[in-house]
């Protein structure tokens, strides 16, 4: 009696397939755009003030309602008075801009590529920044009088500050590692400062520079409270004079708006770019 057993599997058989089937979903969760969540909490503020105007809740004394800002929004602009302020006030901060930026950026090359700069400029621009800014208008008013010279050095100043940290500390946050991998691949100082240097302290320089666009419109709220005879900083004080919430309303608004166009715009040129640079962008 001659018994018969199964047949082992060789090599040369073909294996069976097994296929998982994993669970299938029957829909997607719904997301919100970005840019609609993104301007839900100014809306959203903007709405709680306009329903507590209108209650009664915030009196007219203490704070104008939207319609009526609005409203002077659309009489300041048929009559140029806003358009002529924006323009005068965005003159004054790109000059100071300008003047703080060439300062920061000269200053920063010296101190990230040469320890005799770092020795020199690093720690004298420490102890200057602990000095508040916005302290040295008395100042800047007996040694530049009272025109348009002291609200350009005091946006410039403000400038300076941010600038000059953040591309100082990009610089030095290069990579030992690649430095040492360049110079072994031959390029000099000059190819070592373009191809390596600045791109890795392009990052912080780009961080730097949304801080010194905002402190640039802050630090002229209070620069053009200096005598000032045109841009926003003077109709807030004429409104001041007359207790018109409406108008010091709307200029806060404009310089708000005017900070949030150049953040936007810092934004879309880091983009540009850093598109060598993975980012972490958050989660869902």
């Amino acid at each position: 009696m001659t018994t018969h057993s199964p047949a082992l599997p060789t090599t040369l058989d073909k294996p069976s397939r097994i296929t998982i089937r994993g669970t299938t979903k029957t829909g997607r969760r719904a997301t919100i755009p970005r840019s609609v969540r993104r301007a839900a909490g100014p809306l959203g503020l903007v709405l709680l003030w306009f329903l507590t105007s209108a209650t009664g809740v915030l009196p007219e004394t203490v704070l104008a309602s939207p319609v009526d800002v609005l409203k002077q929004a659309v009489e300041l602009t048929r009559n140029g008075e806003l358009p002529s302020a924006i323009a005068a006030s965005g003159r004054r901060a790109a000059t100071g801009f300008l003047i703080g930026a060439a300062i920061a950026l000269s200053l920063s090359l010296l101190a990230g590529l040469f320890r005799l700069g770092e020795d020199v400029i690093d720690s004298s621009m420490g102890m200057f920044r602990a000095i508040p800014w916005v302290g040295l208008i008395p100042l800047f008013i007996v040694w530049f009088g009272i025109e348009e010279t002291p609200k350009i050095a005091l946006v410039a100043l403000g400038v300076t500050y941010p600038l000059y940290f953040n591309i100082y500390g990009g610089i030095r946050s290069t990579d030992s590692q690649l430095v040492e991998a360049a110079r072994m691949m031959g390029l000099g100082r000059l190819g070592l400062i373009r191809y390596v240097i600045l791109p890795s302290a392009l990052p912080g320089a780009l961080v730097g520079l949304r801080y010194a666009l905002s402190t640039a419109w802050l630090a002229l709220v209070f620069a053009e409270q200096i005598n000032a005879d045109a841009g926003l900083g003077y109709l807030m004080s004429n409104a001041q004079q007359y207790f018109r919430t409406d108008v010091i309303v709307l200029c806060l608004v404009v310089y708000a708006l005017l900070g949030l166009a150049c953040d936007f715009a810092v934004r879309i040129l880091s983009r540009r770019l850093l598109t060598w640079r993975a980012n972490f962008e958050g989660g869902a």
